[in-house]
């Protein structure tokens, strides 16, 4: 099974793209990974993120069990070393071929896809500060695809054009492969 994980700071635009991927191909499960730690008040430390990634994990191994489901779409923040090679280790397990990428944008976009938002619980003006300072952080991340100014749709084209040209290897551990928003075909 292929498991497409996208990565990348809050509000960048992870879940509306990997819910976009999933509708356009039929048969593909969606995870978002908040889900997975869904505990009010929110509580991101160590337990909770491994909770998060057992999770992850058995849903995605439910999934390999049915025979409709041919891919999973997995959208999370992970920042942390530790939960990208607890992540690995579990796919590996599973056999699952796992893809990933890390969406990044521009602090003016973050901004207006963050005020264009407030229905989500976590669109608060210190949630805001927190993830403008952690785009430097992922725009490092191998396989980086910068949304500014782009739909969703050319994210996604991106995004699978991607995952498509990486060998078959772990989260994390294939070749750079850096695509820019204006890069040419």
């Amino acid at each position: 099974m292929e498991v497409i994980i996208i990565n990348g700071p809050m509000g960048v635009g992870k879940t509306t793209v990997g819910k976009y991927i999933a509708e356009q191909n039929p048969g593909t499960a969606f995870i978002d990974g908040d889900w997975c730690m869904d505990i009010h008040p929110f509580v991101g430390n160590r337990e909770t993120r491994a909770m998060a990634v057992d999770n992850i994990l058995h849903m995605i191994g439910n999934y390999q069990k049915c025979s409709l489901c041919k891919k999973v779409v997995l959208v999370w923040l992970m920042d942390d070393p530790w939960v990208i090679q607890r992540l690995v280790e579990g796919l590996s397990a599973l056999q699952a071929a796992a893809k990933n990428t890390t969406l990044v944008c521009d602090a003016e976009n973050l901004i207006r896809r963050w005020e264009n938002d407030r229905n989500c619980e976590w669109r608060t003006d210190d949630w805001l500060s927190i993830s403008l300072k952690s785009l430097p952080g992922f725009a490092a991340m191998d396989q980086v695809i910068d949304t500014s100014d782009l739909p969703v749709e050319r994210v996604a084209e991106l995004i699978m054009r991607q995952v498509t040209t990486l060998a078959m290897q772990s989260v994390f551990d294939s070749p750079e492969c850096r695509t820019e928003k204006n890069a040419q075909d």
